[in-house]
């Protein structure tokens, strides 16, 4: 019997509990990247040297919050909506692996003060991250889609990462 299933609970609630399980583990992340990066944000962060293409700092929360409701989302599909099959596994494991990847970027680039150990991460997060989104696509087009955006912003942080490195 797999996780989050049993003979007693309809299929609804087993997909219900399913999205839960996929938001806690993916709000997990954000909570801890958040925790993370917040202290460093007034003082070590704000004496960087950026680059002009820099978004304001209200603008980060705000992207992240949605993109990791979509990562879960996406999650989701692959769990629920996919029957089991070695694709699915491999497309979770590549989804997981990017998650472990965000997971240690924030810790590393702000509470450890390393934006070139940040960049190799970000840099390894956004191949995991294609290769994931390659695998959910083949699998359920709207868990592929569903990663286009938080693909479009890692490119855009990935950015601004080297330009600090190089800035600073």
């Amino acid at each position: 019997m797999s996780l989050i299933q049993s003979r007693s609970l309809s299929p609804c609630a087993v997909s219900r509990l399913r999205l839960l399980a996929c938001l806690v583990l993916v709000g997990g992340v954000a909570a801890v990247g958040s925790a993370v990066t917040a202290p460093a944000i007034p003082g070590w962060y704000q004496g960087l040297q950026k680059p002009p293409w820099t978004p304001p700092n209200a603008a980060f929360p705000i992207a992240w919050t949605l993109l990791y409701l979509m990562m879960a989302l996406t999650l989701h599909r692959l769990w629920d909506r996919v029957a089991p099959s070695p694709a699915r596994r491999a497309a979770i494991a590549l989804f997981l692996g990017q998650l472990a990847l965000n997971a240690l970027w924030s810790p590393v680039f702000f509470a450890l003060r390393m934006p070139l150990a940040g960049l190799a991460i970000i840099l390894a997060l956004l191949v995991v991250l294609a290769l994931a989104m390659r695998a959910a696509f083949r699998l359920d087009r709207a868990a592929g889609w569903l990663l286009v955006p938080y693909l479009a912003w890692v490119c855009y942080a990935s950015t601004l990462n080297a330009a600090i490195v190089v800035l600073n």
